[in-house]
């Protein structure tokens, strides 16, 4: 790791999970809460689901303008907008006085977070080789979850001694927490590996990267089994409590033991690295995730337990894929790490924004709607997969060739 003043390995590690947990607890820790703000502001089901499709959307855009610029001016300087701007916008969601202000908060909320997290992908390749980067990229996943597992607890215990902003006023403070360490934060981009083009020169990198098509190709790939846990957690408080009638806190337990499944995820991704080849991993990933989208289909329905061991295998493989494409991708990066890092977060994210917004759609159901998601977006990966296999996009690179 490169010398930091301030920092130890273990604390970069702490707080790059702490990073990576911005965007679970960003939407996560106010899911219990979304039924009572359609009703808080008048609002329908889908500007409530807006909250969230526009935070990610936004949030994939952010991601790609802070990339090329955290090439150019470094890492800290980024770190420290991104952090500022979304401490702010957090309070400014607290005290939103109807929807719309809201979803303008939401907005800028997205802004801060894009920089922040594409900083800290970058920082992973910046500080991190070899194993070593690969256990840090299972255990910030792996430690990772916990936000999303704790986040809609800690929501539902919440709305029981306050409404739906406190959420947002606990994401101020741990905006402030993020603020303080980045201060603490020494540069890792040394000044003769940064970009020195002009500004709007910079975003040609992004184009550069683009170009790659193999690296393109499997990340679209990874991409679309990204899509359809958006969907259910968009559509997650409604399939619990309107569809199963649960409460808030009875609906925030089922969504803990969904989340919880992903702790396993990248432990589980480094046991099968050491015994299995990329491509039965593959294999095995799109099995399960098939798997899972047919016994939601079929008999999610019935019951709140059913639906959730039905979507629990889609979870665990999901936490696996992460942490597999992720070190993948980031060997892939050779140079102008910042931008691929935006890359990396922007596909997947842009792919989520979109199952975020098929979630809440008006199927009628919206436990076959997910079903049918499931379904769609891992039939696709397979056909990319395929085509990747058979050579449609160029040879494999040396750090992913046993993909082919």
């Amino acid at each position: 790791m490169r010398r930091q003043k301030y920092l130890t390995i273990t604390t970069m590690i702490i707080y790059l999970t702490f990073i990576g947990a911005f965007i679970p607890l960003s939407t996560d820790l106010y899911l219990p809460a979304l039924p009572e703000m359609g009703n808080y502001f008048s609002a329908s089901e889908f500007l409530v689901g807006l909250t969230l499709t526009i935070f990610f959307s936004v949030f994939a855009v952010s991601m790609i303008l802070f990339g090329p610029l955290s090439d150019k001016y470094g890492r800290r300087p980024i770190l420290i907008f991104g952090a500022a701007i979304y401490t702010a916008s957090s309070l400014a969601c607290a005290e939103a006085v109807n929807i719309y202000f809201l979803l303008i908060g939401r907005f800028f909320q997205a802004v801060g977070s894009g920089a922040v997290i594409t900083v800290a992908t970058a920082l992973i390749k910046d500080c991190f080789r070899g194993k070593v980067m690969r256990k840090i990229l299972a255990i910030t996943q792996a430690l990772g979850v916990i936000a999303p597992m704790v986040a809609p607890l800690v929501g539902g215990v919440l709305l029981t001694f306050t409404d739906w902003r406190g959420s947002f006023y606990l994401l101020t403070v741990l905006g402030l927490i993020n603020l303080t360490v980045a201060f603490l934060f020494c540069e890792t981009l040394p000044e003769n590996k940064r970009y020195r083009g002009g500004i709007l020169n910079s975003l040609t990198l992004l184009a550069e990267v683009g170009r790659k098509k193999y690296f393109m190709a499997v990340l679209i790939m990874f991409a679309f089994l990204s899509k359809p846990y958006m969907a259910y957690l968009s559509a997650s408080s409604f399939i619990y409590m309107e569809f199963f009638n649960l409460t808030a806190q009875e609906y925030s337990y089922f969504f803990a033991v969904n989340s919880a499944a992903s702790i396993a995820g990248p432990i589980l991704y480094l046991k099968l690295k050491n015994s299995m080849s990329n491509v039965g991993m593959l294999r095995l990933c799109f099995f399960v995730a098939m798997v899972s989208g047919i016994l939601v289909l079929s008999v999610g329905q019935t019951r709140a337990i059913i639906f959730l061991l039905s979507f629990l295998p889609f979870t665990m493989i999901g936490a696996v894929v992460r942490p597999f494409a992720m070190e993948i991708l980031l060997l892939e990066a050779k140079e102008n790490v910042g931008t691929a890092a935006a890359i990396i977060n922007f596909i997947p994210t842009l792919f989520g924004s979109l199952g975020m917004m098929l979630g809440t759609m008006p199927w009628g159901n919206f436990v076959v709607g997910l079903g049918i998601i499931m379904m769609t977006a891992t039939f696709l990966s397979i056909v990319l997969w395929i085509m990747i296999r058979n050579g449609k996009f160029g040879s494999a690179q040396q750090a992913a060739s046993d993909l082919t």
